[in-house]
C-alpha cells in the first residue's frame, strides 16, 4: 500500500485547527501518493495531525509563533550574490539594526560549482563576526563541518546551519548534540561542485520530505532533541526550476515533521529567469513575493539577504491580518 501524506491547506484568521501553534489555520487536507493525483480530504490520522498543530519549540530563545528573519551574512569572496562585498563584521552589524531576529554567518560559498574550502580558512573568516554579532542578536553558523561548527559555537553561535543534512560530517551531529545547540538539516542532492548537473527525482516533493525525515531521525540518533531542529527543504540544492516551484507550491507539507521550516530562496537564479532579473541583487522583490507567499503557509524562518525590505514588509502583514506583534 502506498504512502499517503497529508498536507495541511493553510488560511488566515480562522480554521478547525492552528498550523503548528503559529498564526494560519486549516480545515482539510491535501492526500499525496506517489502515482495518484492529489485528493482533498476532511480528517487525516491523529498523529499527522497531532504533528501538525504542536507549537513549535524556541529556537535560540526565539519564540516560533510569528514569522522570524535570517539576515545572511557571507563572509567569503565567492558567494553568488554579494560575495566580496563587504566587511562580514560591519554587514552582521548593519543587518542586526535592521531588525534581523537571527543572523547567519558562513564562510564558505556552497553556490552551485562552489569547491570545499579548508576548515581553518573556513574558521577564520567567519569568528569575528561571529564574536561581534552574538552580542546582538542569535547567530547561525553556516557550515557542514565539525572542525568549524566547535570554534564558531564557542564564539557565540548558538545553531549550526548545514547545508548538507549530516551528510558531510559524521563528527557534526555529535558535536552539536555534546554543545546543546540548535541544527538545521538542509537536503540536498549532491555536492555544490555537482548538484546542479542533471538532479532528478521520483516526486521531488515527497522525495525531499522523506529525505528530511531521515535527516531528522538522525539527528536525534546522535541525541539532538526534535525540539531543537530545523528543517529546510533545499530551494536550489540540487533541484531544477520546476523541482523549486513544485516545493513552494506544497511547502506546508513539511509541517508535519514537528520542526520549524527554514526557507532560503533569496536572490536565486530561478526568481531571476521567471521574474527577468539577470543580475542577483536585482532579485529583492521576486525573493519577498516568495515570502510573502511562505508566510501564509505558516514557514517560520526566512533567511534573506534584504533584511530591512522583509522587516517592513512583515509589519505590514501583520497589521493587515490584525496581529500587531508578528514580524515586529
Amino acid at each position: 500500500m502506498p504512502q499517503d501524506y497529508f498536507r495541511p491547506i493553510p488560511q488566515a484568521r480562522t480554521g478547525r485547527w492552528r498550523l503548528a501553534g503559529g498564526w494560519a489555520f486549516f480545515d482539510r487536507f491535501e492526500r499525496l501518493r506517489r502515482g495518484a493525483a492529489p485528493e482533498i480530504v476532511d480528517e487525516a490520522p491523529p498523529d499527522v495531525i497531532a504533528a501538525l498543530t504542536a507549537p513549535r519549540a524556541p529556537i535560540m530563545a526565539l519564540s516560533m509563533d510569528r514569522p522570524r528573519i535570517m539576515g545572511i551574512v557571507n563572509a567569503t569572496p565567492d558567494s553568488f550574490s554579494d560575495g566580496g562585498r563587504y566587511d562580514a563584521v560591519t554587514h552582521a552589524l548593519d543587518l542586526a539594526g535592521a531588525g534581523a531576529d537571527i543572523l547567519d554567518i558562513g564562510g564558505e560559498s556552497t553556490r552551485p560549482g562552489a569547491r570545499e574550502v579548508p576548515a581553518v580558512d573556513e574558521t577564520a573568516r567567519i569568528l569575528p563576526a561571529i564574536a561581534a554579532a552574538s552580542a546582538l542578536a542569535p547567530v547561525s553558523v553556516d557550515t557542514r563541518k565539525a572542525a568549524v561548527a566547535g570554534p564558531a559555537l564557542e564564539a557565540g553561535a548558538g545553531m549550526v546551519n548545514d547545508v548538507s543534512g549530516l551528510d558531510f560530517d559524521a563528527a557534526l551531529a555529535p558535536l552539536v548534540a555534546e554543545r546543546g545547540a540548535a541544527l538545521c538539516v538542509m537536503h540536498a542532492q549532491g555536492l555544490p561542485e555537482t548538484m546542479q548537473d542533471d538532479p532528478r527525482y521520483g516526486d521531488v516533493v515527497l522525495d525531499v520530505y522523506d529525505a528530511l525525515a531521515a535527516r531528522v531521525a538522525r539527528a536525534e540518533a546522535a541525541g539532538i532533541p526534535r525540539a531543537r531542529i530545523v528543517i529546510d527543504p533545499g530551494i536550489g540544492f540540487g533541484k531544477t526550476q520546476a523541482h523549486n516551484l513544485a516545493i513552494l507550491r506544497r511547502i506546508s507539507l513539511y509541517h508535519a515533521l514537528g520542526c520549524p521550516i527554514l526557507l532560503g530562496v533569496s536572490r536565486k537564479r530561478f526568481i531571476g529567469t521567471i521574474g527577468g532579473a539577470e543580475r542577483a541583487e536585482d532579485r529583492g522583490p521576486g525573493t519577498l513575493a516568495l515570502t510573502m507567499m511562505a508566510l501564509e503557509q505558516g514557514v517560520q524562518m526566512h533567511r534573506v539577504h534584504d533584511v530591512a525590505g522583509h522587516v517592513q514588509a512583515l509589519r505590514l502583514w501583520a497589521a493587515m491580518n490584525n496581529d500587531e506583534g508578528a514580524g515586529a
